[in-house]
């Protein structure tokens, strides 16, 4: 019964990929006042990813999002910097999990200023300039503030989403929900088998 629950798995991840996806899409094509400042909205699948599923099942999402966000919407420029960004968040963000654990907020918000490092240190190489990152002080008011709601965002879905989750096999539990409700989960999954 372990193929069950890979197929289970996966389809899960390709779920949260696929919405990733759309929301990235839609946001996309939202005009912004800066150049390169948006919400970031995808990144609240991404984020409810790691908590939820795990760090190898975030890194998933994330990259297929990103690839297949720059196809579909045209923008083959921003690959780049959306891998950069994304990769340089994912990895702050992997190591403060255990540490910050619940506070998924102040996860977000440390991530997203290290998204938008990532996407200055790409712009860096490209541009073979430090002036890009004079743009920076506006990049962290505004990283802080989104990454703030994003975290907020992932902080109220992730216990509501746990009964779509909760018997699907994935390297990390979810911290949001109680061992107690998680016992039960995987007695109630074991059985099935």
């Amino acid at each position: 019964m372990k193929f069950a629950g890979q197929t289970k798995r996966l389809a899960a991840l390709a779920m949260l990929s696929g919405i990733a996806l759309i929301i990235f899409t839609i946001e996309a094509q939202i005009p912004t006042p800066l150049p390169g400042v948006k919400l970031g909205l995808a990144n609240i699948i991404t984020l409810f990813t790691l908590y939820r599923c795990g760090r190898r099942e975030a890194l998933a999402v994330l990259i297929v999002r990103v690839l297949l966000g720059a196809l579909v919407t045209g923008r083959l420029m921003t690959l780049g910097y959306s891998l950069a960004g994304g990769l340089l968040c994912l990895a702050v963000c992997s190591l403060l999990r255990p540490v910050l654990k619940r506070n998924v907020w102040a996860c977000s918000m440390v991530g997203a200023v290290f998204h938008n490092i990532g996407q200055l240190l790409c712009a860096c190489v490209i541009t073979k300039s430090m002036a890009v990152f004079a743009y920076f002080p506006i990049l962290l008011v505004v990283g802080l503030a989104t990454g703030l709601f994003t975290g907020l965002c992932t902080y109220v879905l992730l216990p509501r989403l746990d009964h779509i989750f909760s018997a699907i096999p994935f390297s990390e539990p979810n911290p949001f929900v109680s061992r107690r409700v998680m016992e039960k989960s995987k007695q109630t999954s074991d059985s099935e088998r």
